[in-house]
């Protein structure tokens, strides 16, 4: 791979992607859209999503330890949207990581990401499954999955307008609910005495701050959706100014969000004993006592958890179309555009097939999944940072050491401390997956005798 020189500016971004011959996207999305893409994705609803769990592992703080995983989240985010700018590519992590560290290191780092990106529409058509079927017991959770994998596949084929225009729709769901959620809940607590820091301090059942940082590692996955906006530099107006703004927008808005909404259901619902903790915020809102509220919340639920799989699924085929494309892995099968539909068709088509093991996952293993990939990319994009500006572009005088080495690296640090708070079953797994791509390597670059195969931006 060949980059610019040191000092010299790299082309616009419209001519760079001009210049990759393996396809081209079309550039439609502006802020509001790539806004409203990493909401989607992330599920405004989806603090309700291991609700249940995280509040048995830390004794009702969930609201404390969404405070920590934001934290480490908004230096990470910051981290995605500089990268977004040097490298405005379909790609994420993998590209930054490749163009920073060389090809075997952002394939790795590819590699891990894809354990995240493949398991997040999974974990979207896991919770359709069980709440659907919670609500329609005669119906078998493998016929709403089977369902939702069909809709998601069909409309990312159509295409990014497509999945935008759905956008809408679910945002509009959730937005209705959670005004509902938040008026009903104060009006149930006016009157009462309730402690206003009981959401903070917890039950008393779980002690100690080492729960918070493993319920906060759990936790990352509500975030997954900041990152996935840089996925769609290449079909962004103006990408090096609209990704990175909406990037932060997407994480700082989002984290507010899933505060003040987990801080509510502790007030609803003061407790940590659920008839099934993977469905507990059924419960949390049933607790209400308004019928219509848990009707609008399942649809409401429901519908985010589609968006999110149409956004997700959308994401990751982007991630397998750019390592096809740089001929990592297998250019006729991944690295080709629909020219119908100007999408990468057939690795739409693979993620929904990997996607159906949905109908035999747990959601607490696919969780903490998701969060080992997530946090392995999010460490080596904030080490992109400080290799890219700090030491290959030499910007290191007055606040360019706090911009590109002190931040980046406090949030690398961060990530760190959350990934080492998952479990063991989780490390065997992801470092089983590690392991694997690093067999995948050695056979591309036939034990490193060859160059792995990188995307030249000069082409």
């Amino acid at each position: 791979m060949t980059l610019p020189a040191h000092g010299e500016p790299l082309a616009p971004a419209t001519e760079l992607t001009a210049r990759v011959t393996e396809g081209r996207f079309k550039r439609v999305l502006g802020v509001p859209s790539l806004v409203l893409f990493g909401l989607v994705y992330m599920v405004p609803l989806t603090a309700f999503t291991t609700y249940g769990i995280v509040t048995q592992l830390t004794g009702g703080r969930v609201p404390t330890t969404y405070v920590i995983t934001l934290v480490a989240m908004v230096f990470t985010a910051r981290s995605y949207a500089r990268m977004s700018i040097a490298y405005p590519y379909s790609g994420s992590a993998y590209v930054y990581t490749q163009q920073s560290f060389g090809g075997a290191l952002g394939f790795l780092a590819g590699w891990a990401l894809l354990l995240d990106y493949l398991f997040l529409p999974m974990i979207n058509y896991l919770i359709v499954g069980l709440y659907m079927n919670q609500t329609f017991p005669a119906i078998p959770n493998a016929v709403w999955i089977i369902s939702s994998v069909a809709i998601v596949t069909v409309l990312n084929v159509i295409g990014i307008v497509s999945v935008a225009r759905a956008n809408f729709v679910v945002i509009a769901v959730q937005a209705v609910f959670i005004v509902a959620f938040v008026a009903l809940t104060i009006a149930s607590a006016t009157g009462q005495h309730v402690n206003p820091m009981l959401p903070f301090t917890g039950d008393g059942t779980v002690a100690g701050i080492g729960p918070l940082f493993q319920g906060a590692a759990i936790l990352c996955l509500s975030f997954l959706g900041f990152d996935s906006v840089s996925t769609l530099s290449e079909e962004a107006k103006d990408s090096r100014r609209t990704v990175p703004r909406a990037i932060m927008i997407v994480t700082i808005g989002a984290g507010v969000l899933f505060i003040v909404l987990t801080y509510l259901a502790q007030w609803a619902y003061p407790s940590n004993k659920f008839s099934s903790a993977d469905t507990a915020s059924i419960e949390v809102v049933a607790s209400l006592g308004q019928q219509w509220l848990s009707a609008l919340f399942i649809a409401g639920f429901v519908a985010g958890s589609i968006g999110s799989a149409l956004t997700s699924q959308a994401s990751v085929a982007r991630i397998l179309f750019a390592m096809g494309r740089d001929g990592v892995l297998p250019r006729a099968v991944f690295g080709r555009l629909s020219t119908r539909f100007g999408t990468p068709v057939i690795p739409i088509l693979i993620v929904s097939v990997v996607s159906l093991y949905a109908l035999f996952a747990d959601l607490l293993t696919v969780s903490n999944m998701i969060s080992f990939g997530a946090l392995i990319a999010f460490s080596c994009v904030n080490l992109s940072v400080i290799k890219h500006y700090f030491v290959d572009r030499g910007e290191r005088g007055g606040r360019h050491a706090l911009n590109n080495l002190v931040l980046p690296g406090i949030g690398f640090g961060l990530t760190v401390w959350l990934w080492t708070n998952l479990t063991g079953m989780t490390f065997a797994v992801g470092l089983s997956w590690l392991a694997v791509g690093f067999v995948v390597l050695l056979v591309i670059t036939r034990f490193f005798r060859r160059p792995t195969p990188t995307l030249d931006l000069k082409e």
